[in-house]
């Protein structure tokens, strides 16, 4: 047995080294979005508005909401981007073949009517068989397609579009009423070097939602939706802005991105057969701006706020993980040949071994380190003293990292009116490790595996709605 023992210690000492090194990667991230998180805090943001608002440059843009299955909420999402603060936009609902009333529920509450069927084709898709427009809202647009999937209903929705950006907006999100404004500053202020970009996501559980608006930011009480909300500051306060900052995004979420058309279309638009469509057209456009030696920029934009929906079960959480990771696996494995190419620069060198060694293999890592602190514990093949250090990599790697972000979200931004919140989201933070991060950590395993095998499905969550008209 003396050599199993040997093969632990080693195993634990690399585990040691990995996670310890990844935290240092992390803080050393944060470093680097210190300053813009700095100047978030004290950015006068009302004058921001006003001023992109009378900016006679500010872009048309044409609001994509693909919608499968979505009539809990699809008449929400709908209003709120009915009622968001721009001067020149459409908004196009695109329903992907539902089963369900998604079509008549636009119809019925916007009065729409069937118009002739005018589409360009930049991308093959699934047949579009008819069109509607409001007769309420002149720019609120309907179409209706058979199902391809959410990438498909993206690339019709772009063939219908007739605005030089285009904003994706999933078919269960809210947006803040000036969100779009502040997205598209950068862009508007870089005279279209930015081609991209992305805003924060926020999960809407919770808090109160009155006809597509926001009017009560609360927490909820399930502790799994309470994780996904530390969770989700963590990602994009430290991770996103980090990388950003260094022009290697390599995620505009799926739940609200900003996208010149022209960009997309010379990238080939959503890859239509991966469950990770949003990633892989980054990677894609990063590919393309590269290839031309372009300067155009990707970037991520702090404030701008999508409310979403969060899994509120362990079972669409765990099917959300495993989708998640496949959709990992997939855009790194097309997209090898960039990795550590010197050509694609810091998305070659740093942006795809990061995705590849921190956001992939962590789950592997992770997954043995538990299993050697339990057998450790149990069987004596460690010492006590590696079996701490290790105990403490591992909190230190799952909560310590979460709770300093929750403290990062607060001070940016006060999102949380009530010090109650911030000590509730505070202390489960600190719970990371023992619970919430071992079972996204099995999840993503079992995602890492399907994407090997090539098999999984999308997955699907039971959705309550987050207005509270549509939830009644």
């Amino acid at each position: 047995m003396e050599w199993l023992s040997w093969l632990v210690y080693t195993a634990a000492i690399v585990i040691i080294i990995y996670m310890a090194s990844v935290s240092l990667l992390y803080i050393g991230m944060f470093l680097v979005a210190g300053p813009r998180i700095r100047k978030e805090r004290q950015l006068n943001r009302e004058a921001h508005i006003e001023e992109i608002s009378m900016n006679k440059d500010t872009f048309p843009i044409s609001v994509l909401v693909p919608a499968y299955n979505e009539e809990v909420g699809v008449v929400s999402t709908a209003r709120s981007m009915l009622a968001l603060n721009y001067p020149q936009f459409e908004v196009i609902v695109i329903d992907d073949g539902s089963s369900d009333r998604t079509s008549e529920r636009v119809i019925a509450e916007f009065r729409m009517k069937e118009i002739d069927l005018a589409i360009r084709r930049y991308f093959d898709t699934a047949e579009v068989e008819r069109a509607f427009q409001s007769t309420l809202f002149p720019h609120l647009f309907l179409i209706q397609k058979q199902n391809g999937g959410k990438a498909d209903a993206l690339n019709a929705g772009i063939n219908f579009s007739k605005y030089p950006y285009f904003a994706a907006i999933d078919g269960d999100s809210l947006l803040d009423r000036d969100a779009l404004l502040k997205t598209m500053k950068p862009i508007i202020d870089s005279n279209g070097k930015v081609t991209a970009t992305g805003g924060t996501v926020r999960i809407a559980n919770g808090s109160r939602i009155v006809r597509s608006e926001v009017e009560e930011i609360a927490l909820p009480k399930t502790p799994i939706v309470l994780m996904q909300i530390i969770e989700y500051f963590r990602a994009f306060l430290i991770g996103r802005l980090g990388l950003s900052r260094m022009n290697m995004l390599l995620i505009v979420s799926g739940a609200f991105g900003v996208f010149e058309k022209n960009r997309v279309i010379k990238a080939g638009g959503y890859k239509v057969n991966t469950v990770g469509e949003d990633m892989e057209l980054i990677v894609r456009m990063h590919k393309s701006i590269k290839d031309e030696q372009s300067d155009q920029r990707i970037e991520y934009i702090q404030d701008p706020v999508c409310w979403t929906e969060a899994p509120s079960t362990v079972s669409s959480l765990r099917s959300q993980r495993r989708r998640w990771q496949r959709g990992l696996a997939e855009t790194l494995w097309t997209h090898k040949s960039m990795l550590l190419n010197p050509k694609y620069k810091g998305i070659g060198l740093f942006a795809l071994p990061y995705y590849l060694f921190v956001e992939l293999l962590s789950a592997v890592f992770e997954l043995i380190g538990y299993v050697i602190i339990i057998a450790g514990l149990l069987f004596a093949f460690i010492s006590w003293e590696i079996t701490v250090v290790m105990f403490l990599a591992t909190v230190v790697y799952g909560s310590l990292i979460s709770s300093l972000a929750v403290l990062l979200e607060e001070w940016t931004y006060h999102k949380y009116p009530d010090v109650k919140s911030l000590l509730k989201l505070f202390g489960w933070s600190l719970t990371e490790a023992f619970w919430y991060r071992p079972l996204t950590v099995l999840w993503r395993c079992e995602g890492l595996v399907a994407a090997i095998r090539q098999k999984g499905s999308w997955g699907n969550m039971q959705r309550k709605g987050i207005s509270e008209e549509e939830a009644a």
